[in-house]
């Protein structure tokens, strides 16, 4: 999947991400209730979010290969 559509990825990454930083901020002014599956689930999403967010600008570097600039200039 990632490998297919990475800026698909990268959105939903950037999307947990958001959700991983701004729920703790709600659950401090106390907007929501802070409870142990929220806090853990919050945590999950924001690892989660980065994790996937590095892996399918990774794949993105790969999938459009060699430019014209990354040629050894010293050989």
């Amino acid at each position: 999947m990632i490998s297919e559509y990475p800026e698909r990825v990268i959105v939903i990454a950037v999307g947990m991400l958001l959700f991983g930083c701004i729920m703790p901020f709600l659950m401090a002014i106390q907007v929501v209730e802070s409870t142990l599956f929220l806090n853990f689930l919050s945590y999950g999403m924001s690892v989660l979010g980065l994790f996937l967010g590095v892996a399918a600008v990774a794949m993105l570097r790969m999938k459009k290969g060699k430019g014209p600039d990354d040629e050894d200039k010293y050989r």
